[in-house]
């Protein structure tokens, strides 16, 4: 019941005191007299400097009521109170806000649900009226640590959690809207707001039972989930606050993330890392995107003593986010995204490798495997992150980035690599070596270059065509597959996949154009850096059947994209000079490799005689690999790289119909108006510093001379021993 005072004090009684007094019914089910509430809100309009006194009048009131549980009489002080917020708009008002604000707060005090719950939706109103002036000395400090704590409530009844819960939110959304878009009020943005604001929503994004697997951005929740879903409530309420940042406080609202992601340990697995990181990014403006990148480069950085599958999850989620920036801006952080995960590749690695030594040595933990494994997958998150990034590059940043990444691969007795490899030994400087060969593979997938010299610079191919990256098969083959992504500027790569007798190579359809004069300059002086490479590659005794299927390509592509007549005859040559290797057999290599040369070659020259349609050229190609069918299928790349194949003792026995001879091949070209002196010169390889310093058997030990054993393989009648020096 409310005071009764007597008539001849109440007319004694202030005015507004009295219009105050009678909106309260006697009995409070009653609720809110509204003709009272009519006059008193015409008296607070008509004189609005009298609206502090009723607000203080008010707030006393409800004040009393709150300590006295009249729950009725609260709820009438608050509708009154909102009507009054609602109506009046003077400069007046910012008074009455303070009163309302400290009504707010009892009732956010109290441990009633449902007063809480009332008081945050009278905020939420406030919240959403635009005022006339800001007022800068207003903080809402408790405001938003007594709603983040309403976020993390543990009522016992299910239900009125979760009320509790959504109240919090929307409170926090309140204090948002009305403080940010004020740049002079900016308090909200300082970090021990940010700390509790964040963390919250965080807390409750957590429920949501779908994990978060778009690849675009998340859907927007409908009306009625916001209403009754803390989990969707609180995501889109962590957009809306994202959506606001600007520059200077966008970092400020994305560490709390970081802490909220440790804490809860959500990297391993990191399912809601990547779906908060989906929202960041897509929430925020374009042009900052560069800042959160930044942001997780650094907490990669701080994590780096962590367990490698922490550490791939947070590479994962910048995988996320790079995937998303790429679309956009992002900004000046190329190359520190490119540096900071070389490094971490390269820790990586230098783990795995002290964790194979401490094996060796016999005082490996039983997890020692298990470690292994999880830092091969930092190790491909690295990878696939580097990759992604990359080929979403401009191609003027791409070239960039492929010669920084280049930079940082060992190549043994040279000092031109930038990454610190003095803690790996040989396994590890191998293990590094093939890591950074898959990123520049990834990188340089569906790059195209007009020009070949544009794709491999000297800078770029004196280091990939390293001997030290010729020691290990896998090393092989990742050059070469560099290789054909920078030259295969027309996609025949994949019309050449698998090394075979092509019956027709026209069925092919090959595009190319006509060599342009750098790509004839580039052969000139690369040329015999190639086909070196080539010939040493072939020869090598760990060889598998993908190398001799790349070496393949590698050749193909050589003619499809560069080849002029002068580089068709030194291709022959090559092949001729290979097919010669594998008979002398000078590096002792074992009968599988000597046939599958053997199978090389002869795929190889069908395929070039074809291309340049040359009839006498193809004749004779065709003669031998149809007599090969018949008396020595091991010598055709359909029966050699086939399980279990019957391998000949020894090839000195074998016809000379059994070879590609080269009077033949130079009677063929020559009448089509070749010049095929130079097919009288056998090639041999040049020798280079590289190979002096190399640890592999160096060329001036193994290819000294060429031997022709065969007495038609050169435009002579008598077999001919000769010495020749190393091609200029």
């Amino acid at each position: 019941m409310p005071t009764r005072v007597c008539c001849c004090c109440s007319a004694l009684r202030p005015r507004y005191k009295r219009l105050v007094d009678n909106i309260f019914p006697e009995d409070p089910k009653d609720g809110l007299v509204k003709a009272d509430m009519e006059k008193l809100t015409f008296y607070a309009v008509s004189a609005p400097e009298k609206l502090d006194r009723i607000g203080s009048y008010l707030a006393e009131r409800l004040s009393r009521d709150v300590v006295r549980h009249r729950t009725g009489y609260v709820l009438i002080a608050m509708e009154a109170l909102d009507q009054l917020l609602m109506a009046c708009h003077s400069q007046s008002i910012k008074p009455f806000v303070e009163s309302f604000l400290h009504m707010v707060a009892k009732l956010l005090e109290s441990g009633e649900p449902k007063l809480q719950v009332l008081g945050t939706n009278s905020f939420v109103k406030f919240a959403n009226i635009e005022e006339d002036t800001p007022s800068y000395h207003r903080r809402y400090d408790f405001f938003v640590s007594r709603f983040s704590a309403m976020c993390h409530s543990y009522h016992s009844d299910p239900e009125i959690r979760t009320e509790i819960r959504i109240a919090g939110i929307r409170g926090i959304q309140g204090v948002v809207r009305k403080t940010v878009n004020d740049e002079l009020r900016a308090t909200i943005w300082e970090p021990q707001h940010m700390d509790k604001i964040v963390p919250s929503l965080l807390f409750n994004m957590q429920k949501i039972e779908e994990a978060d697997s778009r690849i675009g951005p998340p859907p927007s929740p409908s009306a009625a989930d916001k209403e009754e879903n803390p989990a969707v409530l609180a995501e889109n309420c962590f957009r809306e606050l994202l959506g606001r940042a600007s520059f200077g406080n966008m970092n400020n609202a994305v560490r709390p993330v970081f802490a909220h992601l440790d804490h809860h340990k959500l990297w391993d697995p990191n399912e809601f890392a990547v779906h908060c990181f989906k929202i960041i990014m897509y929430s925020i403006q374009a042009q900052y995107s560069h800042h959160v990148i930044q942001e997780i480069l650094g907490h990669l950085d701080a994590c780096k003593k962590d367990s490698p599958r922490v550490r791939a999850g947070i590479i994962q989620v910048l995988l996320e986010a790079v995937a998303i920036a790429a679309k956009g801006s992002i900004g000046p952080t190329v190359l520190e995204v490119f540096n900071t995960l070389l490094k971490h590749l390269r820790f990586s690695v230098e783990l795995e490798a002290n964790d194979l030594q401490a094996g060796s040595t016999g005082n490996a933990n039983l997890d020692t495997s298990s470690k292994d494994s999880d830092e091969k997958i930092v190790q491909n998150a690295v990878i696939q992150t580097i990759g992604f990034f990359g080929s979403n590059l401009p191609d003027y940043q791409r070239s960039e980035i492929m010669m920084f990444i280049m930079g940082k691969v060992p190549v043994f007795g040279t000092s031109t690599h930038t990454l610190d490899i003095s803690q790996l030994g040989d396994l590890g400087t191998r293990r590094i070596q093939i890591m950074l060969l898959r990123s520049l593979l990834m990188v340089t997938s569906g790059y195209k270059a007009k020009t070949i010299v544009t794709a491999l610079p000297g800078s770029f191919l004196d280091p990939l065509l390293s001997p030290s990256l010729m020691e290990d098969y896998e090393l092989r083959q990742l050059v070469l597959e560099v290789m054909h992504n920078l030259m295969d500027r027309h996609d025949n790569r994949a019309k050449l996949r698998g090394i075979r007798i092509i019956p027709d190579v026209a069925d092919l359809k090959i595009k190319r154009e006509k060599i342009c004069r750098q790509d004839t300059s580039f052969m000139k002086k690369n040329g015999q850096q190639l086909y070196r490479h080539i010939y040493l590659g072939c020869k090598e005794e760990d060889n598998v059947h993908k190398n001799y299927e790349l070496l393949y390509t590698s050749l193909a592509l050589i003619t499809i994209e560069l080849a002029n007549e002068e580089v068709v005859i030194d291709l022959i040559r090559l092949a001729i000079a290979l097919q010669d290797s594998a008979i002398i057999n000078e590096d002792n290599l074992p009968m599988f490799h000597r046939c599958g040369i053997m199978a090389l070659v002869a795929a190889y020259l069908n395929f070039v005689s074809q291309m340049i349609a040359v009839p006498a050229f193809c004749q004779h190609v065709s003669k031998v690999i149809e007599i090969r069918t018949m008396e020595a299928p091991y010598f055709l790349p359909e029966h050699i790289f086939r399980d279990k194949c019957m391998l000949p003792k020894s090839l000195e026995k074998h016809d000379k119909n059994l070879y590609f001879l080269t009077n033949k091949i130079a009677e063929s070209l020559g009448g089509s108006g070749y010049s095929v002196e130079r097919l009288s010169v056998p090639y041999v390889p040049q020798v280079t510093d590289e190979d002096r310093l190399s640890r592999r058997k160096s060329i001036v030990d193994t290819v000294s001379i060429q031997v022709d054993i065969l007495p038609n393989s050169i435009p002579s009648d008598d077999v001919s021993t000769r010495v020749y020096p190393p091609e200029l």
